[in-house]
């Protein structure tokens, strides 16, 4: 290894859109009501499932640590970023970069496990209704805490493996955040073992939830289109309807970021990112508030429980 490849990065510089500086005041605004929306809407769900009883099932229970990963994902980077969208100097330092790196990852992936979990859980509501309790304290638990687990494995071996190569010097991260393919791209050296790695990882965290998901709804909609009554189908189809939109776009925003053409401006991959990190987890309380009956009986009870 020359002199080069052993330059000590002690901390990277973040291009975001520095080029575009009132584009970047007009993000800070957008970011800025996008966070406080997601806080508030992820918070509320999370309140409203602690204090309503209606809302202790398992299908609540996943919703509530959904909110959760979504308050904790964005609040990984998303302060961050809007410190440097109002800064001259964007600058993050290396053990900032790797928490960064570690945490960003680390709940993305986890959420791809908590959807599939959800999809399993409608799954069992309407194709095994009467079996329903049992088949979700059983199985869920104990598959879905190793599965857990396995994605904070996961995660700091992704984050060890990028951060133990070097970088010559080169410690300009041409994104908003530390994001990990990012981060590889200042690497110097050869990256063969980081994309192997990370493409089982994609295999395995990735596909393989969406996978399951896939298979889960097929069942469904099996079972739906037996059903003899127009009224017995709707009911049964709105009992999933929102995580069904949930999953569409989250999974809909990754499939377009990884399988579009590369893009001629570097500036619309990072944009599209940004939406993917931030955008996807203000939806997922409206979305469960405007399409669940149950969601908006709570909101109601505890909103006027305590009038005279």
């Amino acid at each position: 290894m020359n002199g080069a490849n052993k330059t000590l990065v002690l901390e990277f510089f973040l291009l975001g859109l520095s080029k575009h500086h009132n584009v970047e005041i007009a993000l800070f605004v957008l970011c800025l009501g996008t966070y406080l929306i997601i806080l508030l809407g992820n918070s509320s769900l999370i309140i409203l499932s602690i204090l309503d009883s209606n809302l202790h099932t398992p299908m609540y229970f996943f919703l509530s640590n959904l909110s959760f990963m979504d308050i904790f994902g964005t609040s990984s980077f998303v302060p961050f970023m809007l410190v440097n969208f109002l800064s001259v100097r964007k600058t993050i330092s290396f053990p900032g970069c790797a928490l960064q790196m570690y945490l960003t990852h680390a709940l993305g992936t986890t959420e791809c496990v908590l959807l599939a979990m959800m999809a399993y859980d409608r799954y069992a509501a309407i194709c095994n209704p009467l079996k329903y309790t049992i088949i979700m304290k059983m199985r869920v638990c104990a598959v879905g805490s190793p599965k857990l687990d396995s994605e904070s494995v996961n995660s700091l071996l992704q984050t060890v493996l990028a951060l133990r190569l070097s970088f010559c010097g080169n410690n300009i991260i041409d994104h908003f955040f530390c994001e990990i393919l990012a981060v590889l791209k200042l690497a110097c050296v050869d990256i063969s073992l980081n994309a192997f790695v990370m493409m089982v990882a994609v295999t395995l965290v990735t596909l393989t939830p969406m996978l399951l998901i896939l298979i889960s709804y097929m069942f469904i909609l099996v079972t739906i289109l037996r059903l003899n009554s127009a009224e017995g189908r709707k009911k049964a189809f709105s009992t999933c309807s929102a995580h069904l939109a949930v999953v569409i776009i989250f999974y809909g925003t990754i499939l377009f970021m990884y399988s579009k053409p590369k893009a001629k401006d570097p500036d619309s991959d990072k944009l599209i990112a940004l939406f993917y990190g931030a955008v996807t987890s203000m939806l997922n309380p409206i979305i469960y508030s405007l399409r669940n009956k149950e969601v908006k009986a709570a909101v109601k009870k505890v909103m006027f429980s305590n009038r005279p």
